[in-house]
């Protein structure tokens, strides 16, 4: 088997620069040309995973199919390579130091004295040459979160530049992707940041082999001569990223730029002529949506909209195909919960909900009331994990009248605890990765909405939860006209829904299905909703 080739992605000057969709739309190009690629996300921090971390400070948990709660990132990757990737493509500080630490109790490294060089970075390096080996790609792409002079990512970029000492200039390259900001007042663009950021880079001994220039409009001639020249590349080795419509067209810009081409001359790989022309048609169906679908958003972190980033992607996805733009109004479930929005008005203005994920007793009560009058105005209703373990909660509550009904995540003296802890939970003393996760078989029902979704027996979607409807009621829940229509193989609820004779879609997913949506394969479950909306107005 040939070494894997490895392209390594830094980021400078600030962070959220747009690293992840660089890294993401290499490796759909070089795939499209007939490489297998893998993605790894490196994340400083100290977290082993990004499981206990709130969404408002860092976005998004991305599930992969083995159970990993990894960096949003992942989900981009995902996306945009049409493939399924593992917890080991997350690689953080903690995990390492974690690793290391637990080799230096076992006296693995008896009699030696324990250091970041080399011990740390070794295994730095150890982790991506091993996922490379295991997975058998051709080039491994390695985006280094954080930003270029930060103290936590300087294990991992002397990690990196090791790798170009024994790997070989031959199958190493680094791209660096940094800001170059427009003055408001002069509207000139400034590339002083960026040559900073190269100097920083340089400083501890890497030199980029093509630079990312990320920027509110087009890079200008002389802008890109400037970066080149201090940074020591030809121009053509200096690439505009600006500011476009849709991530999605970030390839298509980075193809016509010849960067692919530049990358595989660089690793003395074989440059083919790619397939794009899937990926070009979707874009153009993003372009010609224009049937805007308005949904309410309802959720607890909607400050920042990356904590719910997969399921506005898949909305996407879904929306592109019938041609519908969704068109998002986010509503702080707590603003409703402490009146200072009107709940009935949203309804009246949007044509559809989303109750959104989110654990804890904050805002929760909002989300039941949201769930309330959208099911009582018939309006399509898509509740998704505790979106719909609350869903259920609002039915015990107002249909069956069950007076306190609660889950017992947020009422532990409940009078009815229509959900409750999974019975392996009860066990559980350590919150870091013990949730029931990652993908899981669920048993879909007949001449249900589900069905209709799957149209098969068996699925498999991501689970991210310690709670289940208590089957304890669920013959009153029957009663109310609720129906399970998707079962896992121990008896679990895994899908909820009314008969459309008595709404025209109210489904529940205890899974996550966004997580499994792409630009050319949406989810079924989102492509549904998206078709009744369209269908109901």
């Amino acid at each position: 088997m040939a070494r894997a080739k490895y392209v390594f992605i830094t980021g400078g000057v600030l962070s959220s620069v747009g690293k992840g969709i660089v890294t993401a739309s290499i490796g759909f190009l070089l795939k499209a040309r007939g490489y297998s690629v893998g993605a790894i996300k490196i994340d400083p921090y100290i977290n082993v995973d990004a499981g206990t971390m709130n969404p408002f400070a860092h976005g998004e948990v991305f599930v992969t199919e083995d159970g990993g709660e990894t960096d949003l990132d992942i989900g981009h990757y995902e996306r945009f390579l049409n493939q399924n990737l593992s917890k080991k493509h997350n690689i953080t500080t903690g995990q390492i130091y974690l690793s290391v630490i637990e080799k230096e109790r076992r006296g693995d490294y008896l009699g030696q004295t324990v250091q970041v060089i080399p011990h740390i970075t070794d295994e730095i390096k150890d982790r991506i040459k091993d996922l490379a080996l295991e997975t058998g790609v051709d080039v491994m792409i390695v985006e280094i979160g954080g930003t270029v002079g930060d103290i936590e990512g300087l294990p991992f970029l002397e990690a990196a530049r090791q790798m170009k000492l024994e790997e070989g200039d031959d199958n190493t390259i680094f791209i660096h992707v940094a800001l170059a900001p427009t003055l408001t007042t002069t509207g000139e663009q400034k590339t002083k940041p960026v040559q900073h950021s190269v100097q920083e880079l340089r400083r501890i001994g890497i030199q980029p082999d093509i630079i990312v220039v990320r920027s509110q409009r087009p890079l200008e001639e002389e802008a890109r001569r400037k970066i080149a020249l201090y940074s020591t590349l030809p121009k053509k080795a200096v690439i505009s990223n600006h500011d476009v419509d849709t991530i999605y067209r970030v390839p298509i810009l980075l193809e016509k730029q010849g960067m692919p081409s530049l990358i595989l001359e660089k690793l003395k790989m074989k440059d083919t002529k790619p397939d794009l022309d899937p990926w070009i048609r979707f874009v153009k169906l993003l372009d010609e949506s224009s049937y805007k679908v308005r949904i309410a958003m309802i959720g607890k972190y909607t400050k920042l909209k990356d904590s719910y980033i997969s399921i506005v992607e898949a909305l996407k996805h879904a929306g592109a195909y019938f041609k519908a733009k969704p068109v998002l109004e986010w509503v702080e479930s707590t603003d409703i919960e402490e009146n200072r929005v009107d709940i009935g008005e949203i309804v009246d203005r949007t044509h559809a909900a989303i109750i959104l994920p989110g654990f804890g007793r904050r805002g929760a009560e909002g989300k039941i009331r949201a769930i309330k009058q959208f099911r009582e105005a018939g309006k399509p209703l898509l509740g998704i994990c505790f979106g719909m373990q609350l869903s259920v909660v609002e039915i015990a509550r107002n249909v069956l009248g069950l007076k306190g009904a609660n889950s017992t995540e947020l009422d532990r003296n409940t009078p009815h605890p229509v959900i409750d802890l999974l019975p392996e939970q009860r066990r559980i003393s350590k919150l870091g990765g013990t949730m029931r996760l990652g993908a899981s078989p669920i048993n879909v029902v007949k001449g249900t909405i589900a069905w209709e979704m799957y149209g098969k027996e068996i699925v498999y979607e991501r689970h991210r939860h310690r709670y289940e409807v208590n089957e304890k009621y669920l013959d009153k829940l029957e009663s109310a006209g609720l129906r399970v229509s998707g079962w896992s193989p121990n008896g679990l609820v895994e899908f909820i829904e009314f008969p459309r004779n008595i709404h025209k879609f109210f489904f529940g997913t205890q899974p996550h299905p966004e997580y499994k949506s792409r630009p050319l394969n949406p989810s079924p479950v989102f492509s549904k909703y998206i078709e009744t909306i369209i269908n109901s107005n």
